[in-house]
């Protein structure tokens, strides 16, 4: 495989998420490498934060593990544990199912980091606010009692 043009990849910004949720991640910037690359078994994506952005909304993956590896820069981890500082060679896994949820937050200067996993498909929740994704292959969020937005 030749080496991939970050370049050439149309970066995803913004957030998802239904108002009043979606400002948190709104200036997170993602380059989708699996995608670009013609990979469909597992998901690669180069994200970058600035000083304050948030990856996401505070979540965990009923069926999806994830694996982040901090390339440059400085984040704080958010989970049910606390916070804890992360830079450059920092490494955090979520298993699929644990319940823990968690985000990054780009830290003095912001981060650029690479976070794997598999295709999304099962229930993701959000727990400090009431939002679910009931199925991630719909992008459809609801309520946490299964009303829509």
């Amino acid at each position: 495989m030749p080496k991939i043009d970050l370049t050439a990849i149309a970066p995803i910004t913004g957030s998802g998420y239904p108002a009043p949720f979606d400002d948190a991640a709104g200036a997170r910037r993602i380059l989708p490498l699996a995608k670009a690359s013609g990979i469909t078994d597992f998901e690669v994506n180069l994200v970058t934060l600035g000083e304050g952005d948030w990856s996401s909304q505070r979540h965990w993956h009923e069926g999806e593990d994830e694996f982040v590896v901090i390339l440059s820069g400085e984040a704080t981890l958010i989970d049910d544990a606390g916070e804890t500082a992360l830079g450059a060679g920092d490494c955090v896994a979520f298993p699929k199912s644990d319940g823990n949820g968690h985000h990054l937050v780009g830290g003095a200067g912001g981060c650029t980091f690479v976070v794997w996993g598999v295709p999304e498909s099962t229930p993701c929740h959000y727990p400090d606010i009431d939002l679910l994704l009931p199925d991630a292959r719909t992008g459809v969020y609801t309520h946490k009692d299964g009303t829509p937005y």
